[in-house]
């Protein structure tokens, strides 16, 4: 089979890490995980993290790597995974990239020069001023408000990137995530998104939540906060996580944290489905058609 780069990516709840592991097995290869939250010790049951029966002895990289205490951006995720990628096809394989975090996934596929807009320091100091003086929520909130899209697949913390899309959208008047279309890969790859229709796949995401409660979500929260995480760390800033803080903090019941939760999933998935229709050499296929013999298929019929 001709080397490539597989990437498994798409909505939350939507299989890609059973699909990812089929594949893997098959090829003979190990996965990169493009998770924001499976990077970080001892957030298990919130992130769904895939436990050892459920990795099937194939080796996952990028899961584990970080303290919960420690911000981690999409630079720190490249710096660490890039290497990885580039060894996995320095020895044949083709390395599978799986998850649902589309800048981590960007920031491995293509050279991302974030907009073809050029710097302009008095722009970029502006905002490093409104930084030091506001703090990096307001800075944040006002990406959210020209950019939407990019500030749904950024964190707070990761103010350099917050910073250069309101450059782009100062200088060019166009938004950084309205770009996406432009991207030039680096390498040969092939995306795949499982194609679930909404209201199933909603479905999934309600039944993934009762299980993660039922899994001790809650008894997660409390360990990590008893431990000395800051409730304000950038891992506890993750969906699952928050809510429970809040939960917790104001008396509520499990299954009011479960509902918000639920909400809250179901608004990231359909954020996330909008990022990834934009991937070049997408291939969307239905839950049937998502095992590793399709794939594979389609790694061929795409040469």
């Amino acid at each position: 089979m001709p080397q490539k780069v597989l990437v498994i990516c798409g909505a939350t709840a939507s299989g890609k890490t059973r699909l990812a592991v089929d594949c893997a097995l098959k090829l003979n290869t190990e996965i990169i995980s493009a998770d924001s939250q499976l990077i970080y010790k001892g957030l298990n049951i919130g992130t769904a993290k895939p436990n050892k029966e459920e990795m099937c002895g194939v080796k996952h990289h990028m899961i584990d790597v970080v303290e919960p205490t420690e911000s981690f951006s999409v630079s720190d995720y490249s710096e660490r995974a890039l290497p990885i990628l580039e060894k996995l096809l320095s020895e044949g394989k083709t390395p599978i990239i799986c998850g649902g975090t589309g800048f981590y996934i960007n920031s491995l596929l293509f050279d991302l020069g974030y907009g073809n807009a050029a710097a302009d320091e008095t722009v970029r100091e502006k905002y490093a001023d409104f930084l030091e003086k506001n703090g990096r929520a307001a800075l944040f909130d006002k990406l959210k408000e020209v950019d939407p899209e990019t500030a749904a697949v950024l964190h707070p913390n990761d103010v350099k990137r917050v910073i250069r899309a309101l450059e782009i959208y100062e200088v060019s008047g166009k938004k950084k995530s309205a770009q996406n279309d432009n991207l030039v890969p680096k390498y040969d790859f092939v995306a795949v998104a499982i194609n679930y229709p909404r209201e199933e796949l909603y479905e999934r995401i309600n039944r993934r939540v009762d299980e993660m409660f039922n899994q001790g979500l809650v008894e997660e929260v409390q360990s990590l906060l008893q431990r000395g995480i800051d409730e304000n760390c950038q891992c506890m800033q993750a969906i699952g996580y928050k809510e429970v803080v809040f939960g917790l903090n104001n008396n509520n019941l499990r299954s009011t944290m479960s509902d918000i939760i639920k909400q809250n999933t179901r608004h990231y998935a359909k954020r996330q489905i909008t990022f990834f229709k934009k991937m070049p050499n997408l291939v969307c296929v239905a839950p049937e058609e998502a095992t590793a013999e399709r794939i594979a298929e389609i790694l061929n019929e795409t040469n």
